[in-house]
């Protein structure tokens, strides 16, 4: 991957024969000296234009052959300071064509604003109609350093891509594709598998997929770091796939079934999420497992009262066939922890409640081990790519029993749901393995800058950067 790969950067090299405009990025503190920035006449436009310096806001400073420049608000706050990487994202929609370089303060890092503008220059994949249909003509000019916040943005736009692609054209092989021709270039063994085999060694994954014609699938993926031995520490991910969910013989409401496309969020998020690992060649050892499935309504359908034997030998009974994505993980999360690995991290657009406790924009984190739990935080924090965290309470253990297996997928309480869907994912876990769930939503229901309307790999950076932390390798490898 190279810099050329991005249509709306542009190689510093390859400007120095163009005429480069600038965008100054200020703070509202800084509005009554924009004249020592920006010039008197130019101070005096932006004042009657009303300038505030509010966070996303947008100024065209004119000049004598058209739009000289620009102003972009970062605001006051978080919202608007040094580690916001969405705000540039407003960028690639209000500049004319033609390269752009951005001027901020010392303390807004440069890796933010190339990862917005990025994110902000994003369309969704065109079905119907030309992809280049209202693509941003602004290019941002950077220097070879950009490389690194490319590489989020890349792998981040390619989790969008995926969620947003209509579900006839994302169905589990389609899924198990994408994982194989991103991974194999980047020197993984991929390894997918199904009928038979998936039935014997992921009964679980095959029964969630019984009822739709586009059989299910289980993608295998592993790698090593150039400079891992057979010692190095092993990271292993998992991720929830399911393409569409109908919510079965439990069928969703129309209105709850529109976005079930987002269903394989967390599947979308692994693979970016083992992508960029992969680009940035930690050395480490890497497990990947996506359960690429569709939940469907057919006479071969699961059934409400039905009965799994897992791959751990456990049994669960189906309380409810919406509560598929639990039973799509935990035979991955067994599977995983054969490996002994040092992190076990899973993905999954898992339950409405946790969005009802915390809304579209914070994930929910689970873990059983509270320094793995305070590193993803923090990386969260750091990056403005937040988590916040939901106790595995064990004395809602108790709701998950059935009278006919050893649990049932669904709670008998109408409460505490991503609690108790985190719970039923624990008993797949090993005690001693370091293990985290991440709860998410996968989706921006309303555009903002560099966050449009459509699928979202929220969590992607937090969960990179804690993973720098638990395994020691800032200093090595920075962000």
């Amino acid at each position: 991957m190279t810099l050329d790969d991005f249509p709306c950067l542009l190689r510093q090299s390859a400007a120095d024969d163009l005429p480069v405009r600038v965008v100054h990025a200020v703070r509202p503190a800084q509005v009554p000296h924009l004249a020592a920035l920006i010039g008197a006449p130019a101070a005096a436009f932006a004042h009657d234009a009303g300038f505030g310096a509010t966070h996303g806001q947008v100024l065209l400073l004119p000049g004598e052959k058209g739009v000289d420049s620009a102003l972009l608000g970062l605001g006051d706050g978080q919202e608007g300071g040094a580690c916001d990487p969405f705000v540039s994202g407003v960028l690639p929609a209000r500049l004319p064509a033609g390269a752009w370089r951005v001027l901020a303060p010392a303390d807004v890092a440069a890796d933010d604003i190339v990862l917005g503008f990025c994110l902000g220059a994003y369309r969704m994949p065109a079905f119907g109609r030309a992809r280049s249909e209202g693509m941003a003509a602004a290019r941002l000019v950077v220097t070879e350093q950009a490389i690194g916040a490319a590489q989020v943005a890349a792998c981040m736009c390619q989790a969008r891509d995926l969620i947003n692609t209509p579900p006839n054209l994302m169905g589990p092989a389609d899924l198990a594709h994408v994982a194989q021709d991103t991974l194999l270039p980047l020197g993984a063994q991929v390894r997918v598998i199904t009928g038979d085999a998936l039935q014997a060694a992921y009964p679980t994954v095959a029964h969630v997929g019984m009822g739709s014609d586009r059989p299910a699938c289980v993608v295998v993926a592993e790698w090593r770091g150039s400079t891992a031995d057979a010692n190095a520490p092993l990271l292993s991910l998992a991720g929830k796939g399911v393409c569409f969910d109908t919510g079965g013989y439990d069928i969703k409401p129309a209105s709850s079934m529109l976005r079930m496309k987002k269903d394989m969020g967390g599947a979308a998020l692994m693979l970016a999420l083992a992508r960029l690992v992969m680009l940035r060649d930690l050395p480490l050892r890497l497990e990947l497992r996506l359960g690429c499935v569709e939940n469907s309504v057919s006479g071969h359908a699961m059934r409400p009262s039905d009965v799994i034997v897992t791959r751990s030998g456990q049994t669960v009974e189906v309380g409810n066939t919406d509560a598929e994505g639990r039973l799509v993980l935990c035979d991955l999360l067994s599977e995983a922890c054969d490996s002994a690995p040092d992190l076990l991290l899973d993905a999954a657009t898992l339950t409405g409640a946790a969005r009802v406790a915390l809304g579209p924009d914070l994930p929910a984190l689970f873990s059983n081990d509270d320094a793995v739990a305070a590193h993803l935080l923090a990386a969260g924090d750091m990056c403005a790519d937040p988590m916040w965290r939901l106790p595995l309470w064990d004395g809602y253990r108790e709701w998950l029993r059935s009278s006919v297996a050893d649990m049932n997928n669904i709670s008998s309480r109408p409460m505490a749901g991503a609690v108790t869907a985190a719970l039923f994912l624990r008993n797949f876990v090993k005690t001693d393995v370091r293990w985290a769930h991440i709860d998410t939503y996968g989706w921006n229901d309303s555009a903002r800058p560099g966050r449009p309307e459509g699928g979202e790999s929220l969590c992607l950076r937090a969960a990179y950067g804690g993973i720098l932390k638990i395994f020691n390798f800032e200093d090595r490898i920075g962000h």
